[in-house]
């Protein structure tokens, strides 16, 4: 039987059918992770109100819960706990004392805080208020925050004391306001607390626009780059739920920085799930555990090296029944060697890898049995989400071929910040991550580094990333990087960094990536180190090991 629907009308039919299936995911996904349950038909609907005025960014988030749960405690740190109605009212208050310095909705508000109760009422003020907000990181040297500071122009810089040095050194303009304080002695600004006590927590009206979050890159080839987003959307949520075993009503410890993406997903994570938020200011692996004992947390939000830190730990540290703890959330930087197989033989099979980039948010996610099967794979794309790979000239990869990684989801960032503007390179609506990688026959993605550090060695590209997990799955090695240098003989080589934890020769290490790689992939020298330079994001600064004497 001839079909005679024109062409738009199929296509209008398919986009239709799509989504009806695309929010039928969404609300089974939802569903399970215990997001859509029975509540108090009063406290839904204050919270639906709510939402509708403020959005789901952090002033509708936590005003949400509020309505919802006022009494369940929403953050523990070292200063102790606040409920979700308190957090609130805080809030409110702090937005009011902004507001009468002139911080209007056309302003942004900078943040240099680590993990405690002054972060979220910060970024939960500018919320209300519709000012953007500029979280800086706290690994900062002075000319880098100058450098952040001059191009983003905030009205308003709010930091820890701790951090007081660095903002004198900077000699930036903008007004400041301290948070955590560790000397009351020694405070000559305003402070949070002080604005809060002062000022009305009477509700604010709604603000002209939202706010927008801007989260700086990680910097590791340069000064980092501001990349705004929209507020939380429900997209970013359900692509990690639909993926990671998360559930309403819980306990996270968030160890990873908040500054950065993955800490502050699991913010707003929190304020879905109506869970209960862990901070701690300075991570400390035998604190973490600790930690997690004394709240039960279900849940516990890493970056790789911290993984590591808590695996160094004496074996009597590490021994327990973790059965409480259902998620360990890692992303941030690659699992190196066979982390995740020694972090499940200790703690469990709970570790879900999460791989991403501040601009595309999440790409793919590997869940244990996946990590198991694949020790160092990515995983695979979550809920509404596309990954393909493509070759230098944008064609697509072959089947089994190594590309350039491109993402396509609703949260891809709209371009940075700054005079100079600009974005990542799109192909057929997918963004580049900067990465390179395969995917295997089984559909597992595996990132073999970033496109600008790979090598032409004898002729063939190396990257890497291989040789760093071939290195790191030495017993004697706790960690490894590489990168290219000129080679005479082969054009290119690569120079390796290691810190190992037995005594080991360097012709032992070799023959070990010998034994595993072909010959051009051995590095032409391996440098022993006490520590390998981090951000506090804990990726790898290759700029540093490349600036390295070590004549």
């Amino acid at each position: 039987m001839p079909d005679h629907n024109p062409p738009p009308l199929r296509q209008l039919s398919q986009r239709a059918a799509d989504q009806v299936l695309r929010q039928t995911r969404m609300v089974k996904t939802m569903a399970k992770a215990g997001v859509i349950r029975p509540h108090n038909p009063v406290r839904l609907a204050a919270a639906a109100k709510t939402i509708l005025d403020k959005g789901i960014g952090f002033a509708g988030g936590i005003g949400a819960q509020a309505a919802l749960n006022p009494d369940r405690v929403a953050v523990i740190d070292e200063l102790g706990s606040l409920t979700w109605d308190e957090l609130d009212k805080r809030s409110t208050r702090l937005a009011r004392a902004l507001a009468d310095r002139g911080v209007t909705s056309r302003d942004s508000i900078s943040v240099l805080c680590r993990n405690h109760r002054y972060f979220i009422e910060a970024s939960t003020a500018a919320s209300k208020l519709g000012a953007d907000i500029l979280y800086l990181n706290t690994a900062f040297a002075a000319p880098q925050l100058a450098d952040v500071c001059a191009r983003e122009e905030p009205s308003f810089v709010i930091h820890d004391q701790e951090f007081n040095g660095l903002m004198e050194r900077s000699q930036i303009n903008q007004e400041r306001i301290l948070a955590f304080i560790d000397n009351p002695q020694e405070v000559t600004l305003p402070t949070i607390e002080d604005l809060i006590q002062r000022s009305s927590s009477r509700a604010m009206t709604k603000p002209p626009r939202l706010s927008r979050p801007i989260i700086l890159t990680s910097g590791t080839t340069g000064t980092p780059k501001g990349a705004p987003r929209s507020e939380a959307g429900l997209d970013g949520a359900v692509a990690l739920l639909s993926k990671i075993d998360f559930r309403a009503n819980g306990v996270t410890h968030i160890a990873a920085p908040v500054f950065h993406t993955w800490g502050w997903a699991h913010l707003n994570l929190a304020m879905l799930l109506s869970s209960t938020v862990v901070l701690q200011r300075r991570f400390d692996p035998e604190t973490c555990l600790d930690l997690l004992r004394r709240y039960q947390c279900d849940t516990l939000a890493v970056i790789p090296v911290m993984l590591q830190r808590i695996l160094a730990l004496p074996e009597d540290k590490l021994r327990g029944d973790w059965s409480f703890l259902k998620v360990v959330a890692a992303s941030g930087s690659a699992l190196p060697g066979n982390l995740c197989l020694e972090w499940m033989d200790h703690f469990g099979d709970n570790l879900f890898n999460t791989y991403g980039s501040t601009e595309v948010a999440w790409a793919t996610i590997a869940r244990p049995d996946e990590l198991r099967m694949a020790p160092g794979t990515a995983g695979r794309p979550p809920y509404n989400t596309v990954v393909r790979l493509y070759d230098e000239q944008g064609n697509p990869s072959a089947k089994g071929a190594h590309g350039r990684i491109f993402v396509g989801n609703s949260m891809l960032f709209g371009g940075y910040t700054g005079k100079s503007g600009g974005t990542k390179e799109v192909i057929d609506g997918l963004m580049s991550t900067g990465d390179v990688g395969s995917f295997d026959e089984h559909g597992l993605l595996f990132v073999e580094g970033r496109d600008d550090e790979m090598i032409v060695s004898g002729g063939e590209n190396v990257f890497p990333a291989e040789v760093e997990n071939a290195l790191s799955r030495h017993d004697s090695v706790h960690e490894a990087a590489a990168i290219g240098v000129p080679d005479e003989e082969f054009g290119q080589r690569l120079r390796a960094f290691v810190v190992t934890i037995d005594e080991v020769s360097e012709s032992d290490l070799k023959d070990w990536v010998k034994q595993q790689l072909a010959r051009y992939k051995v590095p032409r020298e391996i440098i022993f180190m006490d520590e390998l330079p981090r951000n506090a994001t804990g990726k790898i600064l290759k700029r540093e090991l490349k600036e390295y004497d070590h004549s």
